[in-house]
This record gives structure tokens, C-alpha cells and sequence, in this order.
């Protein structure tokens, strides 16, 4: 039983980690989309590309995966099991409520947080599963995430801001039509680095989640009796789920989260493609180059901090920050606090529904 709710675990981590590229994919695309560098399907085609490139810039360039680990260290796991609890109904309520909230928001074209949404249900599930005792879950890192929801986008903005007033200030002499058309060639290189970031920030999270789960099932695992799997007879399926640490990763789980981000940006997120896109502040090419290079630094940083962050929450800072440079009100305001309130929300809403969930669960599990 306890390995068989393992399975379901990663089953729906890759489908969240699909639905979360699905959701997100305006992210990547909305400004290259917005300014006709490229039609939607070339652009979903492209940002889905270099998530999948993400893998290989943190397993053979950056060398670790920080935002995983992050991520496997918000449960307490001893906490869990001290109170009577399986750590695993907790991840699966988790998923479920992330899931959920992810659908919502898509079918109701709100651009929240995937991120956040899953680390609401973690902390969500965690308490449920202990009788609300804040011992479980690891709050100095919830709320260092919890206070990027403002930070991150800040960071953006002032990115954003800056990197364009740069940029109108080299280009000052050079005539609009021209400009225009090589901002346009720019954006693609600009776009491509921001679906990596996407790539390597999202994925992880899902990473962390599933290393977290292994973790939790390795006296099961172990003490399983080999002879009653049939895959045994094709290779030691145990090798690939034994794990010491939430540092210790096997290739087979980032392969597969980066691929089911890169699988759910090619899904596309049209309706949330005219919020990023239009709603907050229209977007000229040398705009939206400047929006998506910000956008880009700011992710590569946190991933750098190993701070799991929203890409939402940095391409909508990043937006901002452009638009406040042509003039404060050439910013739609009304639309971003909606969006700022959906973010607030986001956790909360998100504990709540994995709470529901766990109580559900547990008692089939």
C-alpha cells in the first residue's frame, strides 16, 4: 500500500509539473507573442524548447539542483510521523490541491502562482496531518517564500526598469523602424533565456516534492520483497528509488519534470496570454526585450539563492517596471491588483483545499 500511494505521488507530480508549463506558458511567450516576433505556436514551441534545455544547464553547468532541495526540506517529515501520520497522503493531498487551484485559475484566466500553489498545499497537508502544530513544516523557509511574492516582483520591476532606461539611452540615435527590427531579432534570444529560467526554477519544484516522497518511503522500498515485481526480471528497479539525501537525485526524476514542464508549455495558456500580454501595458519589441531580460536575471538569481519563486510573479514586475518608464500611469493598475490580490490568496486558498483533501484521503490511506 505504502509504495502504491508512492506511485500515485509521482504520477500526479508530473501532472501538475505538465499542467504548471501549460499555465505558465503565456509567461514565456506573451510579450514575443504581443509583438509579432513570433505566432503563438512558434512561440509555445520555442519557450517549450529551452525548458527542456534548463535540465542540462543545471545538471552540467550549475551542477546542483538548489530550489529541489529547498522545496524537500518545507514537510518535517519526523514531525509528521511522530503525530501518527503517513507523509505521503500529506504530499499527495498536496498535489491535489495544487492541481485543483492550477485548473481554476486557468479555466478562469487568472495568472497566479503554480509555485505558490503547490507550497500552500505542503503547508496545508502538513497541518492537517498533525493537528495544525506549526512544528511540521519548516517556517523560516515558507516564509522567506512567502515574502518573495514581493520581492520577487520588485526585483523585476527595478530590473525591468532599469535595464530599459539602459537600453533607450544606447539607442537614442538610432531610427524607430530599425530599432524595432533588431529589438524584434533580440527578443527571441531574450525569450529563450527566460524559459530557461522558467525551466530550471518550476521544474525543481516538482523535483523537490518527488525526492521528498522517496525519501519518506525508503524503509518500503527497501524491505520490499523483489521477487513480487515483475520488472525485476529487467533491471534492479531499486537502484533508481533508493536516495540518501534530498541533494541525492537520480537523473530519471529531473528528466522527467523537465520534460513535463517543457510537454505542458506546448499545451499553451492562451487566456492568460492576453492578461501578461496587453492588459497590464502594452508592449513594443525593444519593451518586451527589456521585460524578458529582466525577467530572465531575476529567475537565474533566485535559482542561484535556491529560492523557488513564481515566474508569474517576475514577468508581471518585469512589465511594470517597463511600463513606469514611459509614464506611472501607462500601467492598467486595476488589472495588477487583481493580480496582486490572486497572489495573496494564492497560499492560503491553496493550504485550505489540501487540507480538505488530506482528511479525504487518509481515510483510505
Amino acid at each position: 500500500m505504502q509504495l502504491t500511494v508512492l506511485f500515485i505521488i509521482i504520477g500526479l507530480a508530473i501532472l501538475f509539473d505538465f499542467l504548471n508549463g501549460f499555465h505558465d506558458a503565456a509567461n514565456s511567450i506573451a510579450t514575443v507573442v504581443t509583438t509579432k516576433v513570433l505566432t503563438p505556436i512558434q512561440a509555445v514551441i520555442w519557450a517549450a524548447f529551452f525548458n527542456f534545455v534548463a535540465f542540462f544547464i543545471a545538471k552540467y553547468i550549475i551542477g546542483e539542483f538548489g530550489v529541489a532541495d529547498t522545496i524537500a526540506k518545507i514537510i518535517k517529515e519526523d514531525v509528521v510521523v511522530a503525530f501518527g501520520s503517513n507523509p505521503s497522503v500529506v504530499v499527495m493531498a498536496a498535489l491535489s490541491a495544487a492541481i485543483t487551484w492550477n485548473i481554476l485559475t486557468w479555466k478562469l484566466g487568472i495568472p497566479s502562482s503554480s509555485s505558490h500553489t503547490l507550497i500552500g498545499g505542503l503547508a496545508g497537508g502538513a497541518l492537517a496531518a498533525t493537528g495544525y502544530d506549526f512544528s511540521a513544516i519548516n517556517s523560516t523557509i515558507i516564509l522567506t517564500i512567502i515574502a518573495f511574492i514581493l520581492v520577487a516582483p520588485i526585483i523585476g520591476l527595478i530590473a525591468g526598469n532599469v535595464i530599459y532606461i539602459i537600453t533607450l539611452n544606447l539607442c537614442r540615435n538610432a531610427k524607430p523602424h530599425k530599432a524595432d527590427a533588431w529589438f524584434k531579432k533580440l527578443q527571441l534570444v531574450s525569450s529563450a533565456m527566460l524559459s530557461i529560467g522558467h525551466g530550471l526554477n518550476d521544474s525543481q519544484k516538482v523535483m523537490g516534492v518527488i525526492t521528498f516522497a522517496l525519501l519518506a518511503n525508503q524503509t518500503a522500498i527497501v524491505n520490499t520483497d523483489m521477487n513480487d515485481w515483475i520488472l525485476n526480471d529487467v533491471f534492479d528497479w531499486k537502484h533508481w528509488f533508493i536516495t540518501t539525501s534530498s541533494t541525492d537525485i537520480h537523473d530519471w526524476v529531473p528528466i522527467m519534470c523537465f520534460s513535463a514542464i517543457a510537454l505542458g508549455t506546448l499545451g499553451g495558456g492562451m487566456k492568460i496570454l492576453k492578461t501578461m500580454g496587453n492588459k497590464i501595458t502594452k508592449i513594443t519589441p525593444i519593451e518586451g526585450f527589456t521585460a524578458q531580460t529582466a525577467s530572465a536575471i531575476t529567475l537565474f538569481f533566485t535559482e542561484h539563492i535556491k529560492m523557488p519563486v513564481s515566474t508569474t510573479h517576475v514577468i508581471t514586475g518585469s512589465i511594470i517596471g517597463v511600463g513606469m518608464v514611459k509614464r506611472v500611469s501607462a500601467v492598467r493598475w486595476g488589472v495588477t491588483i487583481s493580480l496582486l490580490w490572486a497572489w495573496i490568496l494564492t497560499i492560503p486558498v491553496s493550504a485550505l483545499i489540501a487540507t480538505g483533501f488530506y482528511y479525504l484521503f487518509s481515510m483510505f490511506f
